[in-house]
Order: structure tokens, then sequence, then C-alpha cells
């Protein structure tokens, strides 16, 4: 387990970025984690299975659709599809995963992280990964604060990338 800071640090050093759950509506969070990853230089991939094109670009239907694959990925879906989108994850090698959170339960899921564990992926369980890019725009500079004041960070990353965690106790 790392610090919040670092595992951000460590899922924002990846170049290749897919975030699942953008929106053929402008404006949605997801489609705001993608455009601000992109502007920021990342190649970043979009992916809705719903969707042809979304913010001028490509969009993809799955993970498995982006023919070089990722290094990491943003989840910014509803918790009950977190669970398939983690294990498609693991069965394409992906290390690095990030449950998007500002307010709300956001993508966040008990099971998924739990198999994130499992197959020794590295999930951050909460927040936005634009309250942890270079040059941080000041709402999501404040929103960091206040949610880091108010107990809405997850304290710790879960698990490291590339390493085997332990698996899920079965028992109480």
């Amino acid at each position: 387990m790392s610090t919040l800071k670092d595992a951000a640090e460590d899922f924002l050093a990846q170049k290749r970025i897919a975030v699942v759950g953008v929106s053929r509506k402008h404006g949605q969070a997801a489609n705001i984690v993608y455009k601000r990853l992109r502007d920021a230089g990342y190649q970043v991939y979009p992916v809705n299975p719903n969707a042809e094109r979304v913010e001028g670009d490509h969009c993809y239907a799955g993970l498995s659709a982006i023919t070089d694959g990722v290094d990491a990925v943003v989840i910014a879906t509803h918790p009950s599809v977190t669970t398939q989108i983690v294990s498609d994850c693991a069965a394409l090698g992906i290390h690095r995963v990030w449950m998007h959170r500002s307010f709300g339960a956001g993508s966040v899921s008990d099971e998924a992280i739990r198999l994130c564990k499992e197959q020794g992926i590295s999930v951050i369980p909460g927040a936005c990964p634009m309250m942890f890019l270079d040059h941080v725009d000041v709402g999501h500079r404040c929103m960091r604060w206040l949610l880091a004041h108010t107990g809405g960070l997850p304290p710790a990353a879960v698990g490291s990338a590339g390493e085997t965690a332990p698996a899920a106790s079965s028992g109480p």
C-alpha cells in the first residue's frame, strides 16, 4: 500500500491512459478528465461501447479494442460496471486503475477493490486524477483541499502495480 500522493504520481507517470465512461454529452466528469489528460500531453483513449466519437476523437468500444494497449485506466462509470472493467484490466495486463470519485459514490466498488487486490492491480479508490495533475486548476485544487479536510479522499492506494497482492480473506 502506498500513500495517495505516491500512487497518484505513479499513475500520472504513465503516458497511455484510457478513460472508461466518457459520454456523448459534453461536460460530464469523464469527458473533463479525458480532455484535461489529452491537453496535458497524454496519449488518452476514450472508452464507451455506445459511442463512435467523443470530444471529436475516435471512441473505443472497450479496453480490448485499443490495439496498442494502455498503461493505466481511469474508471468513471456507475459502480455496478466497475468490477467488469477491473476484470478486463486484469485480463489485459493493466496494473493501474483509478476509480473516479469526487462527491458521492462515484465509480468506487468494494467488489472491484477486492478484485484489484487479488490481481495485483494498484487501485486508487476515489478522488479525481485532475486533483493531482501538474498545474492543477483552481477548482480541483479547492476540491482536493476540501475532500482532504472532510475525509473524502482515500487515505492510500491499495495494492502495488505489478505486485501480486494477497487474496482477500473469506473469513470474518
